[in-house]
């Protein structure tokens, strides 16, 4: 009987808020963004340090899975210390702009801190996982040549100077918002911004040591396809929690990122296997992720069908976009960023003006705005942030190579960066 008390003792303390504050709190939605904020977390880490680390060459493994461990970390803190603030608080007379100073550190958070009918707690970490995820993309275009100190200066600056205006113009009540910009889970304010500076990055560090002359191969295949895996995985968080809700809509957001992911695999697989003559297992991972990264705007308004025009799409620009960019141009943007993200971004940000229609089978525009008009301010959205993305990255990266420099030398790069910037290896038997 005692054991028994305890537990009703134990459920009684875990409903009373529900029963307390039943018409604040939704405890469905709740429980589905706490969810999905442990998904969004789960893409980084371990996701995306084990599709990076397996892309790069073994003697840079570990300093992949350690940029992306500690910029989890250091983004973290920022977004306490303020980045959350000037995103997602009230900025007065400069809310177009950015946010407010109220919610530096948190002073004022307590349990019943509300953000619509979910806690704020659930709210900052979530949004806070969006922040971690942002910058560590970029860390797949400097990959293998990037010093430590220079990479955890420029995530950080980046983080404040582009991503944080950028989000709060587009989330946070800004004027791109009022214009009706529609981008559901961050094809804009995720995948250009990062694949924008990814471009940058990468023609401002140089090319690596021996490119494009030299094979640089992934050396760990199985490693990629892993994280890979758990990017996909993650991604149902990432897109199917952007709403908030555990309702129909979250579900519709789940069934077209999973068609975006499988249509854009597919396509980036046949194109490969017509081309080569062979299927390549970092080709059908990589169309995955264009696929992703491509319906991750749409994702909130799209139906079954729009979802897999715009993965097929994917699959095929992004393929040509790596060719270009790699080939044509020559440009090491190492894990091709900007091809994969960058370009699929843009793709799908402005594909959201079209198949969001309900005439397309979507879920619907603003009452009286035509595919036109909505697909003018998504291109507009793309510009401002191309632009500002661009000049910003550019400007840092300059002045972080005035100061502390942002590569290693020729020496280090042929030696490694795992035994270089954090001597150690992540094999033993190299």
């Amino acid at each position: 009987m005692k054991s028994y008390n305890n537990n009703y003792l134990i459920f009684l303390l875990w409903a009373l808020p529900g029963l307390v504050s039943a018409d604040e709190l939704n405890q469905s939605n709740t429980a589905w963004v706490l969810t999905s904020t442990a998904f969004v977390l789960f893409m980084t880490l371990p996701g995306l340090s084990l599709f990076y680390a397996g892309l790069v060459r073994s003697k840079n493994a570990l300093s992949v899975l350690m940029q992306c461990f500690a910029i989890t970390c250091v983004v973290s803190l920022l977004w306490l210390a303020g980045v959350y603030s000037l995103i997602f608080s009230d900025g007065g007379e400069w809310q177009e702009i950015i946010g407010g100073t109220t919610k530096f550190f948190m002073p004022q958070l307590v349990i019943s801190s509300m953000v619509g009918d979910i806690p704020e707690t659930v709210f900052f970490m979530f949004q806070m996982t969006f922040g971690i995820i942002t910058p560590a993309l970029i860390v797949g275009a400097y990959a293998e040549r990037m010093k430590f100190s220079a990479m955890l200066w420029f995530s950080s600056l980046w983080l404040v100077i582009v991503y944080m205006p950028i989000c709060h113009w587009i989330w946070g009540g800004g004027w791109l918002a009022d214009l009706g910009v529609m981008d559901f889970a961050g094809g804009i304010v995720i995948h250009v911004n990062a694949g924008i500076a990814s471009l940058v990055a990468a023609l401002v560090i140089g090319n690596r040591k021996g490119f494009p002359t030299t094979a640089m191969p992934p050396h760990n295949m199985t490693m990629v396809v892993t994280g890979a895996g758990m990017l996909w995985v993650g991604w149902f968080g990432f897109n199917g929690g952007s709403g908030l809700r555990a309702d129909g809509s979250a579900g519709m957001a789940i069934i077209v990122t999973h068609i975006g992911a499988a249509a854009g695999s597919v396509t980036w697989m046949f194109i490969e296997w017509v081309r080569f003559g062979k299927p390549s297992v970092l080709g059908i991972v990589t169309g995955m992720v264009a696929g992703l990264g491509t319906i991750t705007p749409a994702s909130g308004f799209v139906g079954p069908a729009g979802a897999l025009v715009i993965g097929i799409t994917a699959g095929v620009v992004c393929f040509c976009a790596t060719q270009i960019v790699k080939r044509k141009l020559k440009i090491d943007d190492s894990l091709d960023v900007f091809p994969v993200h960058g370009v699929g971004g843009i793709v799908g940000s402005l594909l959201t003006g079209v198949f969001a229609a309900t005439s397309m089978g979507g879920l619907g525009l603003a009452e009286g705005v035509s595919i036109f008009d909505q697909v003018k301010v998504q291109a507009l959205a793309v510009l401002v942030t191309i632009g500002w993305s661009a000049l910003f990255s550019y400007l840092i990266l300059k002045v972080l190579e005035l100061t502390i420099g942002l590569r290693v030398t020729n020496d280090e790069e042929e030696q490694g960066l795992d035994i270089v910037m954090h001597e150690e290896t992540g094999y033993h038997n190299l």
